[in-house]
């Protein structure tokens, strides 16, 4: 461990992905295991996702599996990066959170994100189309606004009421400007692309207001992590989900994750190699010392306070041993 890692949190952020051969339920059980896991090795936060309609995502309703985390762990902060804001009410997502802080105070997190379905057929099934996220800042708002009781309804939200939920917003793009004029802590991606991670940092920095949630501009970087003994054990940690990725923009569904001999085996066309290579390209991998090197050079980059690891694969066990190994890295436990 530096003592640069040493002056930042690292948390976790599972999205339940489901495996070849195995079923949505595992990926669901997987997700709490891992949550008991990496409390035990002192992550600071675990999160989970919002998906609808992906093959290769269990994770649909985050504050209902946040639920079953909370329940399971002890003193991890658990939360959501993110609920989809646009795609729900956010009197419903305020009570949703209020009874979330009401059975586990003190460890609810409520990241928040402006995507929307991931099709457009998932966007008719949610009642929602692409233009329902330009609306996000207000969303937002009105949401804050049920834990204060400022709604001009004149309804009282029960239980959120009163409650305090630390919020987060997911940034990508205009999110950056929209946590800032929030005053609120933004969590940025991904670690591949670090002159646009940069940029919304700074701009986030530039813009933020204080508010009665925080202070002072708090940045949380997320991104793939993989540590193994080996450079090359690392980095077949990646293999599956970045086939994953390129089977989705070449065939327009994510699909569950195939183990990393199969995805070593496949006989790709051109477009598919090109995708699946982008998506190896720029993560975050190698033993601890390298790791531990690279990392290093992101934090004193970004000044951020927190890293959001996001790492999926196939191999659960190269996951967990991933996650101790960066446990030890950050000095955790």
């Amino acid at each position: 461990m530096t003592s640069v890692l040493s002056s930042v949190q690292f948390s976790v952020l599972d999205r339940s992905r489901v495996r070849e051969g195995h079923h949505a339920s595992e990926a669901l059980r997987d997700t709490v295991r891992l949550a008991r896991a990496v409390e035990e090795l002192g992550y600071h936060r675990f999160w989970v996702s919002e998906h609808h309609g992906v093959p290769g995502v269990a994770g649909s309703a985050p504050t209902v599996l946040a639920a079953a985390v909370a329940s399971a762990t002890r003193s991890i902060r658990v939360g959501t990066g993110g609920v989809m804001l646009p795609n729900h009410r956010p009197l419903v997502v305020a009570e949703q959170f209020g009874v979330l802080e009401s059975l586990f105070p003190g460890r609810i997190d409520m990241g928040l994100g402006r995507s929307v379905g991931f099709t457009d057929g998932v966007r008719r099934a949610l009642g929602r189309d692409k233009d329902d996220a330009d609306d996000f800042a207000g969303q937002l708002d009105e949401l804050l606004g049920w834990f204060h009781g400022t709604s001009p309804t004149r309804v009282h939200a029960r239980p959120p009421e009163g409650l305090v939920v630390p919020p987060f917003v997911l940034a990508m793009g205009e999110g950056a400007s929209i946590a800032a004029r929030a005053g609120l802590p933004m969590v940025i991606g991904d670690l591949r692309n670090r002159d646009k991670m940069r940029h919304g940092i700074d701009r986030y920095r530039a813009e933020f207001r204080p508010s009665s949630w925080a202070e002072a501009p708090y940045v949380v970087v997320s991104g793939t992590i993989a540590v193994a003994e080996t450079p090359e054990a690392a980095h077949r940690i990646l293999l599956p989900e970045a086939w994953a990725m390129a089977y989705s923009r070449t065939h327009g569904s994510f699909p569950p994750l195939a183990p990393a001999e199969e995805v070593e085996r496949r006989v790709m066309t051109a477009k598919e190699r090109g995708f699946y290579e982008a998506g190896l390209a720029g993560h975050v991998y190698g033993t601890e010392e390298q790791v531990a090197h690279e990392l290093e050079a992101v934090v004193k980059e970004t000044g951020a306070q927190e890293v959001l690891v996001t790492t999926s694969t196939y191999d659960r066990e190269a996951m967990l041993e991933s996650y101790e190994r960066l446990a030890r890295v950050a000095g955790l436990g």
